[in-house]
């Protein structure tokens, strides 16, 4: 489908410099675009490619001036990420959507499969599974007994979900990702050998939560490990038994948080973040890639480091480590020259 600059710029609540009438049928980035494309520039250090574009229409910010002729027809708005994100949102939710049950899925004859819902081939749903208006679970999903899913859902390849576990409306999964197998949980002996102990509880996801390919989220020892409303997990990520993630918190890839730690509402984690056991980070925290936690974080605070310390003292002592080999060089050379003063000394 063709669209023009106008019908765009109304969408949006833009504003149109240039041609009205110019249409475009197709995204891209604003590097790689050819003509009939939509492009947009946010990043202050893209700009450059704005003057050499072959993007027919380019959203920009309302704020920005060009420094050099742009042959694109411009588009203002607010914001021109959050507005080309809109436009990838209703394109995304126009393209043609799966439907049907395949007569390749295994569903146990207890189970309850929602309208509306698309079951890929090799599929294996359990007994007394419950699922919601148009849910999509795609080929070689494995949904455990009892397992119950809201609407919306969408469950990508080799997703595993294992029994009793909950996931609540228009949640995400992605490839190969495991919800609700045991924590990690063994006990030594007095020979010091390890014993497993049962893990009994489930996991339990809320509304309009993402979680990316290949993220594990342990089942909770008793009770429930939580990933509250709104969270967005990267892909790689490991959550421990009993975590509680709460609202609108986002973790980069390979984020690993161990068992029975709570992440408060709000909070940002960068890729490779390490959070030790038992511990609590406040609300609205914001943890620098790689950091590793072991001990709780106040809320709003921001921490880098391993082992992390305060933004503000970690920079400070950036100042000093970064220098280490000239200060230890430094060091060396007074030594000797203390030396040579006592030798000096001690022959007077």
């Amino acid at each position: 489908m063709e669209f023009t600059a106008e019908l765009i710029a109304g969408y949006l609540g833009g504003e149109v410099a240039g041609d009205p009438k110019a249409t475009v049928s197709t995204f891209a980035k604003i590097e790689e675009a050819k003509p009939g494309a939509l492009a947009f520039l946010a990043n202050p250090k893209y700009e450059h490619h704005l003057y050499t574009t072959q993007a027919t229409v380019v959203i920009v910010n309302k704020s920005f001036t060009p420094s050099a002729p742009v042959a694109a027809t411009m588009i203002r708005v607010e914001d021109a990420y959050s507005c080309f994100a809109k436009l990838l949102e209703l394109y995304a939710a126009n393209k043609p959507q799966k439907k049907g049950i395949s007569p390749l899925a295994a569903i146990h004859e207890t189970a309850e499969v929602g309208e509306d819902a698309y079951v890929g081939e090799y599929a294996v749903i359990g007994e007394g599974v419950r699922t919601g208006k148009n849910c999509k679970i795609y080929p070689q999903v494995y949904l455990g007994d009892r397992v119950v899913l809201g609407d919306g859902v969408t469950l990508y390849p080799g997703v595993k979900i294992y029994e009793e576990c909950r996931i609540g409306d228009r949640v995400t999964i992605h490839a190969g990702s495991v919800i609700g197998a045991d924590g990690f949980g063994f006990a030594p002996d007095e020979k010091g050998e390890y014993h497993k102990i049962p893990q009994i509880g489930n996991v339990r996801i809320e509304d309009d939560v993402e979680i990316g390919a290949n993220t594990c989220i342990d089942r909770a020892t008793m009770g429930s490990t939580v990933v509250r409303r709104g969270v967005k997990l990267d892909n790689l990520i490991q959550v421990g038994h009993n975590v509680t993630i709460g609202e609108n918190t986002v973790a980069a890839s390979q984020v690993g948080i161990a068992g029975s730690s709570k992440v408060g509402a709000g909070c940002m984690m960068g890729g490779q973040v390490g959070i030790a056991g038992h511990l609590t980070i406040g609300d609205g925290v914001k943890l620098a890639s790689k950091s590793g936690i072991s001990n709780s974080v106040p809320d709003g605070e921001t921490y880098m480091g391993s082992p992390a310390m305060p933004g503000i003292k970690y920079h400070r002592s950036y100042a000093v480590f970064r220098n280490l080999p000239d200060l230890s060089a430094q060091v060396r050379r007074l030594e000797k020259e203390l030396a040579r003063l006592k030798e000096q000394a001690a022959e007077r």
